[in-house]
């Protein structure tokens, strides 16, 4: 079957998306064109402007159609809490726990294999705001990854020399979870993180 070259470069282009191979981007790409040409329009509207119009914000880093993002710009913030974050997508999941502190997203982690240092992370910019003076604790939220282990070692070593407080977020069983489900690493984790009840 000879498919048209435009919807062979709607499918190429649809798997540009992780987690999208090309059964996947036909399926989209069919359906789109079967069913949905409206949301297809609205989708590639949608597209173009964020790709256009969405930066950075030049405090924190996360995604920001503005030069300072909302929570940077907000008075109701505690700005004497500061959470570390790998991706703008970990400042969404921290959001949804209630956090109320400012962040730094540091669009990546340390990973010397590929090339990746401190200036590759914005630890400049990180030293910069906790010069300002108004940050009393820094959160290291980074993953459980060897390399998210060994970024939040690194930032960590960076905050205590300005003694100030830094902690990690705790890692472990989570809430629901049952023992005999939970790997080693995790339990090794949450055993060794437990606290006084």
């Amino acid at each position: 079957m000879s498919d048209s070259s435009l919807l062979n470069k709607l499918i190429d282009s649809l798997r540009c998306m992780p987690g999208i191979g090309k059964k996947s981007a036909q399926r989209i790409a069919y359906h789109l064109l079967q069913r949905d040409r409206d949301g297809g329009r609205k989708l590639s509207t949608s597209l173009l402007e964020a790709m256009d119009d969405i930066g950075h914000c030049q405090r924190c880093r996360t995604f920001s159609e503005d030069d300072i993002c909302g929570i940077c710009k907000s008075y109701k913030r505690d700005r004497t809490l500061l959470c570390v974050v790998e991706t703008p997508a970990d400042v969404y999941a921290v959001e949804e726990a209630g956090y109320q502190g400012v962040y730094f997203v540091l669009m990546g982690h340390l990973s010397p294999l590929d090339g990746i240092g401190p200036g590759d992370l914005g630890l400049d910019k990180l030293a910069a705001l906790l010069d300002e003076g108004e940050t009393q604790e820094v959160i290291l939220a980074t993953n459980s990854t060897v390399e998210g282990e060994a970024t939040a070692h690194f930032i960590g070593e960076m905050v205590r020399k300005r003694a100030m407080r830094v902690t990690r977020i705790a890692h472990g069983v989570p809430m629901g979870g049952e023992l005999e489900y939970v790997d080693s690493n995790t339990l090794s984790h949450a055993l060794a993180g437990r606290r006084d009840i």
